[in-house]
């Protein structure tokens, strides 16, 4: 299957750059944060893809994401959940809002063009967080969804700019930081 023409397309060596993106959307418990590694077949990405696979750890289960059962997405995305699963709850937002949230957002991205080039020999890697105490299953699915849209389009186009980065370097923050540097 191929999709559209925008990024990751192969370069005049044959092969496909990897795309490494970070999103983060929403607010609260049911914010969501997304890395994506979306690489080739037969290259590191899928390497690391396997290997996760192949190697659950205690609280954390790597598995494909499908928009419906029987219905992988392409290209072939790894779910990897970055909090440990903290009761029944949490792991039905996990497995549940937050992978329909993936999915969709993969495929809202190959729909856009955002990722191209032949889907059957791409592997995307998400790492996603979702917070232990959110609850609300509709803002869980639609973060997930707008943050690995978001960062897969990060991945394509190579944002952020240095220089946008170098203008916040004394300034850092994030939503779990309490120092401030105003």
């Amino acid at each position: 299957m191929t999709a559209g023409p925008a990024g990751g397309d192969p370069g005049a060596s044959g092969t496909a750059r990897t795309e490494i993106g970070e999103a983060f959307a929403g607010s609260g418990a049911e914010a969501a944060h997304l890395n994506t590694v979306l690489g080739v077949k037969g290259g590191p990405v899928e390497a690391a893809f396997v290997t996760a696979l192949a190697t659950p750890r205690p609280g954390h289960v790597a598995f494909l994401v499908v928009v419906r059962p029987g219905l992988p997405v392409k290209p072939a995305t790894l779910f990897v959940n970055k909090a440990e699963l903290a009761g029944e709850a949490h792991a039905r937002l996990t497995w549940g809002a937050a992978q329909a949230g993936v999915a969709s957002g993969v495929l809202w991205a190959v729909a856009d063009g955002v990722v191209s080039g032949d889907l059957d020999d791409r592997v995307l890697v998400t790492a996603a967080w979702v917070d232990p105490l959110a609850r609300d299953e509709r803002l869980v699915y639609d973060n997930n969804r707008d943050a690995t849209r978001r960062a897969l389009e990060r991945g394509a186009t190579g944002e952020p700019a240095v220089d946008d980065l170098l203008a916040v370097a004394e300034r850092p923050g994030n939503p779990f930081l309490g120092l401030r540097f105003d």
